[in-house]
């Protein structure tokens, strides 16, 4: 990377990274939000990785940063696509922008795993689930965060069922009568 374009990067990152922490949240819990890893967010804070403009996006509307201050936050980025319409002025655009509704499909297929890896934050943990491919690339199943005391929750459980389904493979039945 040239030096012409870590310095904005840096400065992008110092500034996200001033913007969490006067929000008093972890890494864990931005990035959970963002739903990006916590590792990719603090790459993205010490600047030594531009963020998607996706991403940028999610972590300005999630910040509440003002439109003048978002452009200048693009602007470090140093895209080279044209700016969002989003970020461009438009009255209408912006007002669709700050009354925006997430509706989230439930998808209860069951998605399998083969890989954990665990997050822990000051108040609480991020579950991220992984599978690995023919070709050995781990790609993201799912990402699950709880509390610590949801967690201890879902271990009893976890433990329960297994402790079930170990010892309770079957109903038992007393041994067919012989002779009657």
């Amino acid at each position: 990377m040239s030096e012409s374009k870590q310095t904005p990067l840096v400065a992008l990152g110092k500034h996200l990274k001033n913007m969490r922490e006067q929000s008093q949240q972890t890494l864990a819990e931005v990035s959970g939000a963002v739903e990006i890893d916590a590792s990719a967010l603090e790459r993205i804070e010490s600047g030594s990785e531009r963020p998607h403009e996706d991403i940028l996006l999610l972590l300005i509307s999630y910040f509440s940063i003002d439109d003048d201050e978002a452009i200048k936050l693009w602007d470090l980025a140093d895209y080279d696509g044209e700016l969002p319409e989003r970020l461009r002025g438009n009255d209408d655009a912006q007002l669709v922008a700050k009354n925006t509704v997430m509706l989230v499909a439930l998808d209860m297929r069951t998605m399998y795993s083969d890989g954990l890896d665990v997050e822990i934050g000051d108040t609480g943990l991020t579950l991220n689930f992984t599978q690995n491919s023919v070709k050995q690339q781990t790609s993201p199943v799912a990402r699950l965060g709880m509390s610590y005391e949801q967690a201890e929750q879902v271990i009893a459980q976890l433990q329960q069922s297994i402790l079930l389904h170990r010892y309770n493979g079957g109903p038992r039945q007393l041994p067919p009568s012989i002779g009657n």
